[in-house]
């Protein structure tokens, strides 16, 4: 099985690189990289974006969450499509209108530079632990299948996926990913549809018999009516769509594949096409959780556990994937392949754009010649820096994998975007100046709030737990405490903000 594992990753790398030397060959320059020199089909955009929304945590973590929490998991996507309709007719006109590369730049004009630094930083911040964390579940899957069998160290596969990712995305950038997201995109699906029709064929149900049996043991359950459980229906719908509009509308990953169309009418049929595919994909994967554990009470097969005896969700697809035959294992390799790239190779690219524009302030150099070689040289670098780093958070992740890692995700989540989601709202929905120079201690001062309360909200407010809806308090903190430290606009103000916005 090893040797299947290893050719089958083999195979895809090389599909990629192919991709990336297409791809790439007719202009590798800076505007490639990071805007994709705007000619990007929506159509393909939007497909691709299903592949990087994924990533491995979705692979794993929702159909292995279902034996812990059902498909409560589903009004959270629900909300999803309400963030979308936000981004799709609030954020991106303003970015199509101001001309943006790194959506921080927005801030810079609307607040001043320290304002950009911090929307920077906490974009710096939250995507490199959050896609680092997505990355690191693949190499540790493909790790304790493969690797560990052979003697390997640990940090040797993760290495060699961060080598590879910046092999293909040194050249071409956002120009390349754009494509190498929808191959991605295609092994997701592909692994999990198949798997559900093989586990189908093997029980001998059809699809409404299989969830009805999911139903009769419990696992189909949607709507959470407990409100100080984390995932009462209602925080989940809203946190939802606030965590899109964070994660997704606020984050230069996602958003710069977005600029890479070639209109804003582009980018807006992208964004709702992309909504209404991430419900059909995250069900399918919600039904490919139902189906291996209904695998599992047919088969009697023993659901993976750690030293204590507790279920390891994040185990259970690949355990069973790998049981049930060649064809499931080949699928479920490539699929984890496929997310593992589709989380670092946009990450690696937004890192560094965001690095260059909002810290070297490559939108405000000339544009002779000679500086279009160094900041090509520059930007290399930088790529190479980040994809060092990307690799060091990976490693530091190793001792903690002790939950399912969608939660750790959105815990991050919740401390992280909520500031870039409180400032983007201050300046779009005020038109107060605020004093730039206190803006990071706002920033820093709403996640130390909100852990206070995380921590201790059981015991002081009757049993209640936060859950996703942490990002949203975080958020409003950080709009209040920009509030706090704003001035009346005057006539002039005024102006200028509703110019920059």
């Amino acid at each position: 099985m090893e040797l299947t594992i290893m050719l089958c990753f083999v195979a895809y790398t090389l599909l990629l690189l192919l991709v990336m030397w297409v791809s790439s060959r007719r202009g590798a320059d800076n505007d490639a990289f990071f805007r994709g020199q705007r000619r990007s089909p929506w159509f393909v955009v939007a497909y691709g974006m299903i592949g990087a929304s994924l990533s491995g945590v979705t692979f794993m973590s929702v159909p292995g969450g279902v034996y812990a929490g059902q498909f409560t998991y589903l009004p959270l996507v629900f909300g999803y499509v309400l963030g979308y309709i936000v981004i799709a007719f609030l954020l991106l006109p303003l970015y199509y209108r101001l001309n943006l590369t790194s959506i921080y730049s927005y801030l810079k004009q609307r607040f001043g530079e320290v304002s950009e630094k911090t929307g920077a930083l906490f974009f710096l911040l939250s995507r490199l632990l959050g896609s680092a964390l997505r990355m690191y579940l693949v190499v540790f899957v493909l790790y304790e299948f493969v690797f560990r069998a052979w003697g390997v160290p640990f940090w040797v596969p993760a290495s060699v996926f961060i080598v590879i990712i910046l092999a293909y995305t040194f050249r071409g950038g956002l120009k390349t990913v754009v494509w190498t997201d929808t191959l991605q995109t295609t092994f997701l699906l592909l692994a999990a549809a198949v798997t559900v029709a093989v586990i189908l064929n093997r029980i001998g149900m059809s699809l409404p018999q299989l969830l009805q049996r999911s139903r009769d043991l419990g696992f189909t359950r949607v709507w959470e009516t407990d409100f100080t459980a984390s995932k009462y229906y209602w925080k989940q719908l809203l946190s939802g769509a606030f965590i899109t509009i964070a994660m997704t509308g606020l984050d230069q990953d996602m958003m710069q594949k977005n600029l890479t169309c070639k209109s804003l009418r582009d980018a807006q049929k992208n964004v709702l096409t992309s909504s209404l595919l991430f419900v059909v994909v995250n069900v399918l994967f919600l039904t490919l959780g139902a189906a291996l554990l209904a695998y599992a009470s047919v088969s009697g097969f023993e659901l993976p556990a750690d030293a204590s005896g507790a279920v390891v969700g994040d185990k259970i697809f690949p355990s069973i994937a790998f049981a049930l035959g060649p064809v499931t294992t080949i699928l479920f390799v490539l699929g984890m392949v496929a997310a593992g790239y589709s989380s670092a190779d946009g990450t690696l690219t937004a890192l560094t754009t965001t690095f260059c524009y909002n810290f070297l302030h490559f939108d405000s150099d000339g544009g002779d010649a000679s500086m279009a070689r160094r900041q090509l040289s520059v930007r290399r670098r930088v790529h190479v820096a980040f994809a060092l780093l990307y690799l060091l958070v990976i490693m530091a992740f190793r001792p903690f994998h002790n939950q399912s890692l969608i939660d750790t995700l959105f815990d991050i989540a919740g401390f992280t975007y909520g500031p870039l989601l409180g400032l983007f709202c201050f300046g779009i929905f005020s038109r107060r100046p605020v004093r730039d120079v206190w803006v990071p201690v706002v920033a820093v001062a709403s996640p130390l709030v909100c852990y206070v309360l995380k921590v201790n909200a059981p015991r002081w407010f009757g049993g209640y737990h936060f859950g996703f809806e942490l990002l949203l308090l975080n958020g409003m903190l950080t709009f209040l405490g920009l509030m706090l430290i704003s001035r009346p606009a005057r006539r002039q103000d005024g102006g200028c903000a509703t110019a920059n916005q």
